[in-house]
């Protein structure tokens, strides 16, 4: 016997992955979207920057003070256009290719009821009598 076979008389442990995959809780947001997203956020933590940069500079009395504030403002508007873009990608996404129609509850009820008084009744009378009479009926 030599030192091969010695090992072989060990169990072998199972050894644990690294991660397990698990399935994601919400869907991924698509690229456009997630494109705006990742901007805007860019964007802010940077406003954020300059926002400090100004505040910090302000109470040191600074020279830097009235030029931070300015581009600060000037990131501010640009901030705000960055998390609009988001919302309107997302609501364009959405419009193109995220529609799924599914018919309200309400509606869904409204057909039951509808489907019932046609089977039920001979030629759907309940729906004509809650129009009222026909246009060239006799009164």
């Amino acid at each position: 016997m030599d030192a091969m076979d010695k090992d072989r008389d060990i169990p072998q442990r199972a050894v644990p992955p690294l991660w397990t995959e698990e399935s994601a809780r919400r869907r991924r947001l698509p690229d456009p979207v997630r494109t705006a997203a990742v901007r805007a956020v860019i964007i802010v933590a940077v406003t954020l920057v300059q926002a400090m940069i100004a505040v910090l500079s302000a109470l040191a009395g600074s020279w830097l003070a009235f030029p931070s504030v300015l581009t600060t403002v000037a990131s501010t508007v640009l901030a705000t256009w960055g998390v609009l873009d988001v919302w309107v990608t997302r609501q364009v996404w959405n419009q193109r290719y995220g529609v799924v129609s599914r018919p309200s509850s309400s509606a869904r009820e409204l057909r039951r009821q509808r489907r019932r008084a046609r089977k039920a009744g001979p030629g759907g009378s309940r729906r004509t009598a809650e129009r009222g009479p026909a246009r060239g009926a006799a009164a």
